[in-house]
């Protein structure tokens, strides 16, 4: 099919394709460069930026499951400093848009991080990791809606970015929260972040990460993201980031028809980091064979079953 428009908006950014590399899994996007055809990828998260360095939590990091992968790296990044002057050079050299994690542990360390950096040249977005869930917090701001909308509103005002905010499913209500984020002025919601998760070793009787517990990702989770996706499509009208378990094209569509606008490709990128190449030619495919023009019109094209 010729012309076939796969570009998307997310506030005023437009991506050339709907799949963004979800921050953590693909590095600063530099590292990738030989082994990724970043003509497939509208945009790289980068991994979560703290205002000081961070060593993260205590090894082992990484669990690999039957049905997915539980990790706690607990934000090990350079700092503030450091990112913008060893890893941000590399990121301006990316042929695809750069969106930056911001990570803190109160309101001011977000909103000193946000200033910094707005003053910076080649950044195209910010993504402020709110639900980050193997550090050690008593609760994350994503888990309180009034919380979450004085954080977004009081970014809000620092930046003329787009602005988008990473929430976690771990909530009764998570249409509240993404409630509250497009309240306080966000540009995007992204969802979901990882699920809390363990694993015993029976022979040791401790846990098998240093931390004790950590993120689970990976195919296990798709169909309890792809709820919430549905969930807060229902609820907002700002553009969702869909993600969570997704691994193939296939995967991708269910997303983008519950709802999303933008899907979010995270651990599989452990496995190819060059999977947006396959799961965008599925997309493309899927559009030609039901002679869909724009992604637009796929968009929340779930038929849903008529109650009573």
């Amino acid at each position: 099919m010729e012309n076939m428009d796969l570009g998307i908006k997310l506030g005023k950014l437009r991506l050339n394709t709907p799949i963004v590399c979800a921050s953590g899994t693909f590095g600063y996007g530099d590292e990738l460069k030989d082994l990724v055809d970043f003509k497939n990828i509208g945009a790289v998260i980068a991994k979560t930026i703290t205002l000081s360095p961070r060593k993260g939590n205590p090894e082992p990091r990484i669990y690999e499951t039957q049905c997915g992968v539980m990790n706690a790296v607990g934000l090990q990044n350079p700092g503030l400093k450091a990112f913008i002057k060893e890893k941000l050079p590399l990121m301006r050299k990316l042929t695809t848009k750069r969106i930056v994690s911001v990570g803190g542990f109160s309101n001011q360390e977000y909103k000193r991080i946000v200033r910094r950096l707005d003053e910076e040249k080649g950044l195209d977005a910010f993504e402020i990791n709110l639900s980050c869930p193997n550090i050690q917090l008593k609760k994350l701001i994503s888990q309180n809606a009034p919380a979450t909308y004085q954080l977004t509103k009081s970014l809000r005002k620092l930046t003329k970015k787009p602005l988008f905010i990473k929430i976690t499913p771990e909530v009764n209500d998570v249409a509240e929260i993404a409630k509250a984020v497009q309240d306080g002025g966000a540009d995007a919601v992204s969802l979901v972040n990882t699920y809390f998760a363990m694993a015993i070793n029976i022979e040791t009787q401790k846990p098998y990460l240093g931390n004790g517990y950590g993120g689970y990702s990976g195919p296990a989770i798709k169909p309890l993201s792809l709820y919430r996706v549905w969930k807060v499509a229902k609820a907002v009208k700002i553009p969702i980031i869909g993600g969570g378990g997704i691994e193939n094209s296939c995967d991708a569509i269910e997303f983008i028809l519950a709802g999303a606008t933008a899907i979010s490709l995270g651990t599989v990128n452990l496995i190819d980091p060059d999977a947006s190449k396959d799961v965008l030619k599925g997309i493309k495919a899927y559009m030609k064979r039901k002679n869909i023009k724009s992604i637009k019109n796929l968009r929340g094209g779930l038929i849903e079953p008529k109650m009573g």
